[in-house]
């Protein structure tokens, strides 16, 4: 009998997997909202940085939302066009584009936060605390074994 090529399990399969089933649970609300993922990921990036008056750096937005540049400007294009964000120049560097949730984009990340917040809710009572912390705690040491260069892609935009 032939050896398997590889002795571990497709850790990255697996993560998917892992990140498919929790989805499964958010999709239909982002699809009732009108949202995509990519879009969702922009809102709730926008939303967690709604105190900041000047707006966030496209490229922050990027690598937040884990989005590459041609994305992320097609991604705001649709969203801008929806009346979710709008963008402007940096005040800082004119060459810069950041980016601001409106009030209609806000409600959306209100309305899909209480939502994603039972879902956790409901995980939390199924995993017990103990166990989705530990999921936390091992996630988080995952993500630190890689050098900081390769945990989150640097894009240029605009």
């Amino acid at each position: 009998m032939k050896k398997q090529p590889f002795s571990h399990r497709n850790l990255p399969g697996l993560l998917l997997q892992a990140r498919e089933a929790v989805m499964a649970h958010t999709r239909p609300s982002l699809r009732e909202q009108g949202l995509s993922d990519q879009q969702w990921r922009v809102l709730r990036v926008l939303g967690e940085h709604a105190h900041l008056p000047q707006g966030v750096e496209t490229g922050r937005v990027a690598r937040e939302a884990f989005l590459l540049g041609p994305s992320l400007t097609g991604v705001l294009t649709r969203m801008q066009r929806d009346g979710l964000i709008e963008r402007s120049s940096c005040i800082l560097d004119a060459r810069r584009t950041v980016v601001r949730a409106t009030h209609k984009g806000l409600a959306k990340v209100q309305a899909l936060s209480e939502t994603i917040q039972a879902h956790y809710a409901w995980m939390e009572s199924e995993l017990g605390k103990q166990k989705l912390a530990q999921l936390y705690q091992l996630l988080d040491a995952v993500i630190q074994l890689e050098p900081a260069d390769y945990r989150v892609p640097e894009v240029i935009l605009e």
